[in-house]
């Protein structure tokens, strides 16, 4: 069978026709799915500017990952606030002491570093654990060598201003501290008061879920003030400051770290975010489980309800987003991409007393 010229030409331009239309095909596919997901970051109060440089980063295409991390970044680096990073508030010898841990929903993969001192950006070094190790938690001495064999630089992270507030403190210092006699669950008035102003709790949290519904997370802190030197709270335990699953949704949190390493909080909200609650409704029953294990009177008010508080905040894989504490007056900030990141109130199990 002859075939002249222009059959050729025919036959061929469909034959490419059909090799370029896959390729054009998945484009239109990828574009589609952006569409279908919603863009949200969360974070802790203290976080207005972080979710907007982490959604500012997505909207860009950025992964969620280096997003929230890069939002959490301008706290660490902001003397100011005196919870995260640089100019956080020290151990009781003082001395700064970081906690972190990331952790990245597509990938399954997360890491931590406690107790790390001299470098004031953990969360970084949190994601380099995470990418370049095969360890998931390293501390102490360990994670500063780590940390500067990476190219981190050593600094002094006491800014004067912490370092007023630490003097004030042990000028003030009783026998009230975190080192306790001997004691049963049922004993009272031991330990430092956990609604003393000079034992702050403050740390950052921040969630995402990206343009190609994507979700990850981040949590840092300089932990409790004047702790006990080596103490780590729950920000950079997997699963109790911070936990991901990239086909349910992501969670974190703030607040007595103590409390959260006991319960597992983090997972537990994304467990029951599996389960079919909303974030609001998840992190409420995060709430509800502290209250129920908490037993040593010595935690404990008048009315057998925490002296202290915990605070959660959620997102799941449709955008859907909350937050919740033990006492009321606690916000979050959130940031849909709509508009400027906005601060809202947390839901709550008690309202405080005036």
């Amino acid at each position: 069978m002859k075939t002249n010229r222009r059959d050729f030409l025919k036959h061929s331009a469909i034959a490419g026709a059909s090799l370029v239309m896959p390729k054009i095909a998945v484009v239109e596919d990828i574009f589609e799915q952006q569409k279908s997901f919603k863009p949200v970051a969360i974070s802790s109060a203290n976080g207005l500017k972080a979710t907007a440089k982490a959604m500012e980063l997505i909207r860009q295409g950025a992964d969620a990952l280096d997003a929230v991390i890069a939002g959490v970044n301008i706290v660490e680096d902001d003397p100011d606030d005196m919870s995260v990073g640089y100019g956080g508030l020290p151990n009781e010898e003082g001395v700064v002491e970081l906690d972190s841990c990331v952790m990245h929903g597509p990938s399954c993969r997360g890491a931590g570093v406690a107790s790390l001192r001299n470098i004031k950006n953990p969360s970084k070094v949190a994601k380099v654990i995470m990418e370049r190790t095969d360890h998931v938690l390293i501390v102490g001495d360990g994670a500063l060598r780590f940390a500067k064999a990476h190219g981190f630089k050593e600094e002094d992270l006491l800014t004067d201003r912490a370092r007023e507030v630490w003097l004030k403190w042990k000028e003030n210092l009783s026998t009230e501290d975190d080192w306790l006699p001997p004691h049963t669950i049922d004993d009272k008035g031991i330990g430092q008061s956990l609604q003393n102003f000079f034992r702050l709790t403050g740390t950052i949290n921040c969630n995402a879920v990206d343009s190609f519904g994507n979700l990850s997370g981040v949590t840092t802190t300089s932990g409790l003030a004047f702790k006990i030197p080596g103490r780590v709270g729950d920000s950079s335990i997997l699963g109790a400051g911070l936990y991901v699953d990239n086909l349910v949704g992501a969670a974190g949190s703030t607040g007595r770290g103590e409390a959260n390493l006991l319960n597992c909080s983090s997972v537990m909200i994304v467990e029951y975010m599996r389960q079919g609650k909303s974030p609001e409704e998840a992190c409420l029953m995060a709430c509800q489980r502290i209250v129920d294990h908490t037993k040593e009177a010595r935690l404990l008010d008048d009315d057998k309800k925490p002296k202290f508080d915990v605070k959660f905040y959620a997102i799941n894989k449709k955008g859907e987003y909350g937050s919740a504490s033990i006492w009321s007056g606690a916000q979050y900030s959130i940031n849909t991409g709509e508009k400027d990141s906005v601060l809202k109130s947390s839901a709550y199990l008690y309202k405080r007393k005036s």
